[in-house]
């Protein structure tokens, strides 16, 4: 079968495989789910990858097959298989058990091992094949009503799991009840937060570098949301004009925006990290005493989301439920730059590389139609 990949450390490696067609034997107990991949979505991981800043192959290859954001369809089961059945649409987790106690208890995504394994980006080879194998343990049912959204599932249940971590950090509390939330960043994963917050009830303020008019300002405001330009509107301001916020979820890729975050972050409120940054940038008037009053004094959290697992998956899916239903067609405006064919693969990297750019807001590559 065909597979995308990279030799990973090797700058721009990307290229078509063929490989073995994987079996449900290669699962123990049974429990093995074949799955006909559908769609794969692309993602900044992806472009890292192949620009040779992180990613692992697995023990014995000297490539890695990508992608992690997937979507299929069953074609075959174990014996022991009963959460699924052969023609049922799924999504599967990325995050695989190591040995630390986090692991063994099913947190794979809270493991303290330095060695770890991801699917289609460390140890672990990826889901941008024509046909994957994965234990039913790690699958998750999608809805036929979801089918053709069901790709956003992944970058949805890493928003999902920083939201429902503030809660959980917050039960310390006793009573909390956040009504305000602010949404830095529009990519993917700031809409999807907009998304999973304005499903919860708050009233979401969402920024970007853009100005209106703009396309992702329009789809996010079609529900609910408000969106303002960051070069218009800074956050501390806006945490003025509109009150401080209970939560914000940053999604930017830029750290600095972290510090004015903090500061107009709400007494009692969490401050939800999602980008993950490299280089070696320095930032200076940093309002340092400032900031460590603030959160000293006013039960402040900061916190990070990242690899979720299937809790976070299953939860994923009871929003974008609730959203296809009050809001139908929302989540299909967010899958912008579609790429047909796993033999077209230099087209979804081509989108990648340009990023914003590219005017996506999220490009995938359809392996196989939709049934």
């Amino acid at each position: 079968m065909k597979a995308v990949a990279v030799i990973p450390g090797k700058a721009n490696s990307v290229h078509l495989v063929d490989m073995p067609e994987p079996t449900i034997d290669a699962i123990q107990n049974g429990r093995g789910v074949k799955v006909r991949t559908k769609r794969i979505g692309g993602c900044g991981t992806d472009r890292e990858i192949n620009h040779a800043e992180y990613g692992t192959a697995p023990d014995g290859y000297d490539y890695l097959v990508l992608g992690h954001e997937n979507f299929g369809q069953v074609v075959e089961v174990g014996a022991n298989v009963r959460e699924v059945k052969i023609g049922d649409y799924v999504v599967s987790t990325v995050r695989r058990a190591g040995t630390s106690i986090y692991d063994v208890i099913g947190e794979n995504d809270m493991t303290t091992d330095d060695v770890y394994f991801e699917r289609g980006i460390s140890r672990i080879h990826g889901f941008f094949s024509e046909f994957y194998v994965e234990s039913a343990d790690y699958v998750v049912k999608i809805p036929d009503g979801l089918k053709e959204v069901g790709v956003l599932l992944e970058p949805t249940s890493v928003v999902e799991k920083g939201i429902i971590q503030a809660y959980e950090i917050q039960r310390r509390l006793k009573v909390w009840k956040p009504v305000r939330a602010a949404v830095l960043g529009v990519g993917p994963i700031g809409m999807l937060a907009t998304m999973a917050l304005r499903m919860r009830g708050f009233d979401v303020h969402a920024f970007g570098l853009s100005q209106k008019p703009y396309l992702n300002a329009d789809i996010l405001e079609s529900i609910g949301a408000t969106y303002d330009s960051t070069k218009d509107l800074s956050i501390i301001k806006a945490g003025k004009k509109y009150g401080d916020f209970d939560i914000i979820f940053e999604a930017t890729g830029y750290s600095p925006i972290i510090f004015d975050a903090m500061l107009a972050l709400n007494q009692n409120g969490v401050l939800i990290l999602s980008s993950i940054t490299g280089g070696d940038r320095m930032v200076d008037q940093i309002h340092a005493d400032k900031i460590n009053q603030s959160f000293v004094l006013g039960n402040k959290v900061m916190v990070g989301t990242v690899n979720a697992n299937r809790d976070y998956f299953v939860e994923g899916v009871e929003d974008m439920a609730r959203c296809e239903f009050e809001y139908p067609g929302w989540l299909s405006r967010l899958l912008t730059h579609p790429v047909k064919g796993i033999e077209n693969y230099l087209q979804l990297f081509e989108i990648l590389n340009k990023g914003g750019a590219s005017g996506a807001i999220k490009a995938f590559c359809e392996v196989s139609g939709l049934e």
